[in-house]
């Protein structure tokens, strides 16, 4: 009986999956992963109480958060089980899954910052399309000016990314800040990405090519965090209803 390419594809990648987790584990030490794993979940539970990940329900006043702020963005702790940082697009696989709440579209970012986007998932494990590729396009901003473009990689090196689209009557200070513009939903504003290390003039274009030192060393990083926006379906459909407007 000939087994369907589909069922195979799923049964292979579940068992890639489950070999990278193993190998994983037996490498590290119990008493470490356990401690990592309560850091995460302290961290989650400071970011869940930070207003900047927060909705602003009462915009005349700050004073009491618990009744002028909800909680706009989830946290799921992860992972990273098996990673490239040599290649052209390098994706990360995270031991979480749909059965988690993970699904494809949402952000992954570590305590320094951002890391990718799910970009495929099984029901225990996922796969991240990570700031190392080709069309991340993440959008991003200065943090000093607010100027905003998007974080591109050229593919040369995994310590360096770009940023697109600012033009060049915008002043753009060496070591500025880059942080997540939060425009897409899929992170929240003001997320760490890097700091600007070189700044240049693109021939023929009225826009800068400016040069970013990450913030997170991806060729050893480890723990990640999924965000998930609570509002992100309802700010796609006004979007999709508006469109052409």
């Amino acid at each position: 009986m000939t087994v369907p390419k589909s069922s195979y594809f799923t049964t292979a990648s579940y068992f890639s999956g489950k070999l990278f987790d193993i190998r994983h584990a037996v490498t590290k030490h119990f008493n470490l992963e356990e401690n990592n794993h309560n850091l995460q979940l302290e961290n989650i539970k400071l970011r869940s109480q930070m207003p900047v990940y927060l909705y602003e329900a009462g915009r005349d006043s700050i004073v009491h958060l618990d009744s002028n702020y909800h909680q706009q963005y989830k946290y799921i702790p992860a992972t990273i089980i098996n990673s490239t940082t040599t290649k052209r697009n390098n994706f990360f696989t995270l031991n979480a899954g749909i059965i988690h709440g993970i699904r494809k579209g949402l952000g992954v970012f570590s305590s320094n910052g951002v890391v990718g986007i799910i970009h495929a998932c099984s029901e225990h494990f996922s796969l991240v399309k990570s700031v190392l590729t080709s069309d991340i396009n993440i959008d991003v901003m200065i943090e000093d000016n607010g100027a905003f473009g998007l974080l591109k990689w050229d593919g040369k090196n995994p310590n360096k990314g770009q940023v697109s689209g600012i033009t060049n009557d915008i002043k753009i200070p060496i070591n500025s800040n880059v942080v997540t513009r939060g425009g897409s939903g899929i992170f929240p504003r003001g997320l760490t990405v890097g700091k600007v290390t070189e700044v240049s003039s693109v021939e023929g274009k009225s826009v800068w090519r400016i040069e970013i030192q990450f913030s997170e060393n991806y060729a050893v990083l480890e723990n990640t965090y999924i965000i998930k926006n609570l509002f992100m379906d309802e700010m796609t459909a006004l979007q999709t209803k508006n469109e052409g407007y």
